[in-house]
């Protein structure tokens, strides 16, 4: 396997204000395939080291659970080095230590929870494991001038989560709508795959394919949007349009060889031989595409999937009137967030389709996938309230953003 040691400092993001005292947090982000560490003193971010592994996925095409593992086992002490540096600071000048207890990869999250409580636990140190998904709405509060004002919107698009959540506070979330199946980053990871768009070491295939439908000419058959005027969100079907429509371009007359497939034990859904027969179909399908039909497949299925995320904005949009609820900002987070796309689709909702005075706020781009600084920065109030975890505090894979306050040890 190659490492891949790329490493991402951020310096220059002013806090919106001060809200707690001087306080100077190491943290830890281990959620997924990210290996990130990050130093704050108050809001002000000292180091922020983020290991990516994209590289060593390459041959799996996506994330392998025991891969990522084993590379935030190598990366973590390497990342740790390299923002005690940054921030010309010894691990004994820290103050407190965050980590990311879930959600999450189970392996993942306890790489980062056992560093963080072994060096609690050294050093005499308070601890706090921090919710991944509020860490991301609140990073606005961070990095917005004025930051937005509760109640607001928040729409948490990433590779785990499809989120539209009311924010009252902190630590009080009401979900307005969720995925009832795949994720919307999910889903552009996996139709990526189907198209065969080249693999970067450097970003996403998600990332990887908003970049290779840019400038792409219509395809004539649009995707639809599941689930009209329902507030839920769905991208399984729209994967299973993308498949099928590669599908209709298949030779009949080709031949499939039964396909060797190995049994791979981290995989939740091993292919069938009759799935991995219809994944080779495409694959060979896909290989005589043009390059022009493939990144038109690509950017209709991109329409589609942030057409989606409108609708559903707008719906929330009315639901919150119902509620006699006016929120002031529309905040866009997590790592599908940083998609310009994205971004330029709704700024268009917001700009026409909302009431006067309501803002659309994105955390900048190194900011809306995973980090450390956004775990740190959540963890400060608890810090100054002196709201700790105990060192045998565990992780939380899968954990309701709002069940944030309901604590199991």
């Amino acid at each position: 396997m190659k490492p891949a040691l790329n490493l991402h400092r951020i310096r220059s993001f002013a806090p919106s204000k001060a809200l707690v005292r001087n306080f100077q947090v190491l943290a830890f982000e281990t959620s997924a395939d990210d290996t990130g560490v990050a130093i704050i003193d108050d809001t002000k971010v000292l180091s922020n080291v983020i290991l990516k592994q994209h590289a060593d996925h390459e041959e799996f095409r996506g994330i392998h659970p025991q891969v990522a593992l084993q590379m935030h086992d190598k990366n973590l002490p390497t990342a740790l080095r390299q923002a005690l540096k940054e921030a010309s600071l010894s691990v004994q000048d820290i103050d407190g230590i965050a980590f990311t207890r879930g959600p999450g990869m189970p392996g993942c999250l306890a790489v980062g929870a056992n560093a963080a409580r072994t060096l609690a636990a050294a050093l005499d140190k308070p601890l706090v494991g921090v919710h991944h998904m509020q860490a991301h709405a609140l990073t606005a509060l961070y990095t917005s001038q004025p930051p937005p004002s509760y109640p607001f919107l928040t729409l948490l698009v990433s590779g785990g989560h499809t989120l539209l959540l009311l924010a009252y506070s902190r630590t009080s979330f009401e979900i307005m709508a969720t995925t009832r199946d795949d994720s919307i980053g999910n889903a552009f990871d996996r139709v990526a795959t189907l198209l065969g768009v080249p693999w970067s070491r450097e970003r996403s295939a998600g990332a990887s394919l908003e970049a290779f439908a840019l400038g792409a000419p219509e395809l004539n058959a649009p995707f639809p949007i599941p689930m009209p005027g329902k507030l839920a969100f769905s991208y399984s079907g729209l994967i299973s349009s993308v498949r099928a429509y590669i599908l209709t371009r298949s030779d009949p007359e080709m031949t499939i060889d039964p396909p060797q497939t190995l049994v791979d034990p981290f995989l939740k859904h091993p292919p069938t031989p009759e799935r991995a027969a219809m994944q080779e179909r495409i694959r060979r399908t896909v290989e005589i595409m043009s390059l022009q039909e493939r990144k038109s497949i690509a950017a209709a299925f991109q329409r589609a999937a942030v057409g989606q995320l409108e609708a559903k904005l707008r719906l929330g949009l009315k639901e919150c009137l119902k509620k006699n609820v006016h929120p002031g900002s529309i905040v866009v987070s997590g790592g599908v967030a940083s998609n310009s796309y994205l971004r330029a689709r709704l700024r268009c909702v917001v700009e026409s389709d909302t009431e006067a005075g309501i803002r659309l706020v994105f955390p900048p781009p190194a900011l809306c996938t995973d980090n450390a600084v956004m775990i740190a920065w959540a963890s400060l109030e608890r810090f100054q309230g002196q709201d700790y975890d105990e060192l045998s505090v565990g992780i939380r894979p899968t954990w309701s953003i709002e069940d944030i306050c309901v604590r199991d040890g």
